[in-house]
């Protein structure tokens, strides 16, 4: 029996009624997602990536079609049970962190298992854990202002991680970060993807884009190519590469 996709959408629209004016955000998309890919999605802004993001991660809801997550269609279920879905199945990783600036690392890393009732050390213990797995178990006593752009996302991943979800959401990771800090970014995800994990990426930058093994385009709410990258740029290699040229020119 064959393994049914992680995601499937079939025919989606999402429109909004602004007053008398109809946005048509997505228009009849269909496509899948199986176990184990890492997908990119680009295009313009408008062209309905965001919208995609909001209802992969039910957050939104689609006005027409249907998504089914690990075969179940998620697009008719209650507030509650989306909830529900959202914190077992899906980790989100934001361009802008989305860090709570009065807790710590490690505190903003055990929000989620908050809501999933584990005992307290059982969080502190699963936290620590997951902040070492991305390289940030010194900084875990830091507030999101004693740390870099790329530290934050670090922390954004790892809380992201915490529940171990199979499924990533990450918008716009590398949007506020410099080529070393998102090379470092995109090393994570795609140890992460090595790992098992399914990532939807969503990017404005073609060299992003390259990491991953496929790329949906999106143009005016509708996918426009679905392009495999056949050789996906190993961040592992440039971050090599950027160490070497930064060793070069630092001064005797």
């Amino acid at each position: 029996m064959g393994q049914h996709p992680v995601i499937k959408v079939e025919n989606l629209w999402k429109i909004y009624n602004l007053g008398e004016v109809k946005v048509e955000a997505l228009r009849g998309i269909s496509f899948e997602v199986t176990a184990g890919e890492f997908i990119a999605v680009m295009g313009p802004s408008g062209s309905g990536k965001t919208t995609l993001m909001n209802i992969l991660g039910c957050l939104d809801r689609p006005t027409q079609g249907h998504y089914f997550l690990d075969g179940q269609e998620v697009s008719k279920l209650s507030q509650n049970e989306l909830a529900h879905v959202r914190n077992k199945k899906i980790g989100f990783v934001f361009q802008n962190f989305n860090l709570l600036p009065r807790l710590t690392a490690l505190q903003n890393v055990e929000l989620p298992l908050i809501y999933a009732d584990l005992p307290p050390q059982k969080r502190k213990e699963r936290a620590e854990e997951v902040l070492r797995s991305v390289n940030l178990a010194e900084r875990a006593h830091h507030y999101p202002n004693q740390l870099s752009g790329g530290q934050q996302q670090r922390v954004a991943i790892a809380r992201a991680l915490v529940n171990d979800p199979p499924l990533i959401l990450a918008d716009e990771p590398t949007g506020n970060l410099d080529t070393h800090s998102s090379e470092e970014i995109m090393q994570i995800l795609q140890k992460l993807n090595q790992q098992g994990k399914t990532i939807i990426l969503i990017t404005h930058e073609r060299d992003i884009a390259e990491h991953c093994r496929r790329v949906l385009h999106f143009r005016d709410g509708q996918i426009v190519d679905n392009e495999t990258v056949e050789q996906p740029i190993k961040a592992e290699i440039i971050l090599s590469e950027l160490l070497q040229e930064e060793e070069a020119v630092e001064p005797v």
